[in-house]
């Protein structure tokens, strides 16, 4: 029920930029989390940590890409086009399905695999990280044991920094996959030619013509729009997760 609620809270909250994704991604984390836990007694190492994270990354990427796609091509598409030009969502997906054919919709998997499972693991392994860090610095300075009083010891400040923190680092050191993506997934010309063939073909061109800045273009809107919403998404989260664990104790 949790999970659900979470879903339905991140997707209102930024649904323009599909950034409800993301709480697809913490919903298989957690299940990920979970699994790995069961017949263990101490807290999980990061590696398995990030194998959680890695796991729920791949899943989203299956899931998502051909959204990722259709919203690419509609962003990038303007009236100097001299194709026709995409309605709308479902419009852009039958004219992909009826053109190029279902395959399309998987363009610039490879990037978004990379993209998705580097990007889930690094931001909920410097989650996890960063916020023992906080519960073992609170504890040694109340003098209580962190792992009695964990979900105690931290506020939504503290989960507002955690997720903000833990999203710049994803970003930062994943972008250049994302800018990989959308370029392979750009609409091809009249003649069905697209403008890149490979991922390898978009990492020479880029490099060559815009040099180590062209991986990051477009990375201060990204940053203004994700690292507030993943602060939002981890105050909603930790804080419906603690009063659903109150009620079960309560119960």
């Amino acid at each position: 029920m949790m999970h659900l609620f979470l879903l339905s809270f991140n997707f209102c909250l930024s649904y323009r930029s599909l950034e409800g994704v993301f709480a697809l991604s913490i919903c298989s984390y957690s299940r990920a989390k979970q699994r790995y836990s069961k017949n263990r007694d101490e807290k999980l190492s990061p590696g398995l940590h990030l194998a959680s994270a890695a796991e729920a990354g791949a899943l989203v990427c299956f899931c998502t890409n051909p959204i990722w796609l259709v919203k690419t091509r509609l962003q990038l598409q303007n009236p100097l086009h001299q194709t026709r030009r995409y309605s709308g969502f479902y419009d852009a997906l039958k004219t992909i399905m009826r053109e190029e054919g279902w395959r399309a919709l998987y363009k610039g998997i490879v990037p978004s695999l990379f993209l998705q499972v580097s990007h889930g693991a690094v931001q909920f392994t410097a989650y996890e990280e960063l916020r023992k860090v906080i519960v073992d610095y609170k504890a040694k300075q109340r003098k209580e044991d962190c792992k009695s009083a964990d979900t105690d010891l931290l506020n939504s400040v503290d989960y507002a920094v955690l997720g903000g923190s833990s999203k710049i680092a994803a970003i930062i050191l994943t972008y250049p996959f994302q800018v990989i993506r959308s370029r392979l997934q750009q609409r091809p010309s009249m003649e069905g030619i697209p403008r890149y063939m490979d991922s390898w073909h978009v990492m020479k061109a880029t490099a060559r013509f815009e040099g180590f800045r062209g991986f990051y273009k477009g990375i201060t809107p990204n940053l203004l729009k994700n690292v507030p919403a993943s602060s939002i998404t981890f105050i909603v989260y930790e804080n419906v997760l603690k009063l659903l664990k109150l009620g079960r104790t309560s119960d």
